[in-house]
């Protein structure tokens, strides 16, 4: 006997399977696209909350100064324990670098597709310079402080002997160790990104309350920098418990602090800055009308 040809072969089955598999694409398209509106919209409803990010600033303070007592209650064996951890080597080292490109992006877009002029995208991105150099200058600083500071030691089996030498280079160069007051750059670094971050993420909802162009590249590289910003606290939470001494990272927090305060919060609003966050994006309300 001659068999039939078997349920579901030939070129109307494969069709049928085509158009089922680009059927289940545009569902997982549109399903993709819904949860980025939505994390979006939330997500910038919550950091364009005044109230919020005068409280995020108290986090960040309460996460330097309690988060160390958890050190008594974790796992001193866990990976982020290690200095040469994953995430301390390719992300705290280089919290600045990743810090500019997905921020640099989201102020690029915000500001050029709200103004579409190039001078006021380059007034608005001349803040990550500034934050460069911040950034820069106080690294150096923390260096001359260790330097101004120290003393050379020579390790041995019974202990550290004290040697006379006057700078680190001349101790280092013999072997030794140059130990002084070393402010921890990696909580003033992720404490600086952090608040740099949360103001600058701010602007998004007054740009979406504006009904200003919020095309899926925007959301989705807003919402990487909350992401971005959620890593960095926890990151900054890893650090001040498994790492540096206590004042030390109180120190380099609360530079990173002041940092911020001198720029966003006192001289960026002057009109000899680079400008606040969201500085002459938005037409203001006409609160009156002219009358005759």
């Amino acid at each position: 006997m001659e068999r039939g040809p078997a349920v579901g072969a030939g070129p109307g089955a494969g069709a049928r399977i085509r158009a089922l598999l680009g059927c289940l694409v545009k569902v997982l398209l549109w399903v993709a696209s819904a949860l980025l509106y939505f994390g979006s919209e939330q997500a910038a409803r919550l950091l364009g909350s005044p109230c919020l990010r005068r409280l995020y600033h108290a986090w960040l303070a309460a996460v330097v100064i309690f988060g160390p007592l958890l050190q008594f209650h974790v796992n001193p064996r866990t990976i982020f324990a290690s200095h040469g951890n994953f995430f301390n080597i390719k992300f705290v080292n280089s919290a600045w670098g990743w810090t500019c490109t997905f921020l640099g992006g989201f102020v690029l877009l915000v500001v050029f597709l709200a103004t579409r002029r190039v001078a006021v995208t380059a007034r608005h991105l001349s803040r990550l310079v500034v934050g460069a150099a911040v950034w820069r200058g106080a690294g150096r600083a923390f260096l001359l402080i260790e330097d101004l500071t120290g003393s050379c030691f020579e390790p041995l089996p019974q202990g550290l002997l004290l040697h006379e030498l006057p700078d680190r280079r001349s101790c280092l160069a013999a072997g030794h160790q140059w130990r002084g007051y070393t402010v921890s750059s990696h909580t003033f670094l992720l404490t600086f990104c952090c608040l740099l971050m949360a103001e600058e993420a701010a602007v998004f909802a007054k740009y979406l309350a504006h009904g200003l162009p919020a095309g899926t590249p925007l959301r989705l590289i807003f919402l990487l920098n909350v992401l971005l910003l959620g890593l960095w606290n926890f990151l900054l939470l890893c650090t001040v418990i498994y790492f540096h001494q206590y004042t030390h990272k109180v120190v380099g927090a609360a530079v990173g602090t002041f940092a911020w305060y001198l720029t966003y919060g006192s001289w960026y609003h002057q009109p000899w800055s680079p400008g606040s966050p969201g500085h002459g994006l938005f037409p203001h309300p006409h609160s009156s009308h002219k009358h005759n």
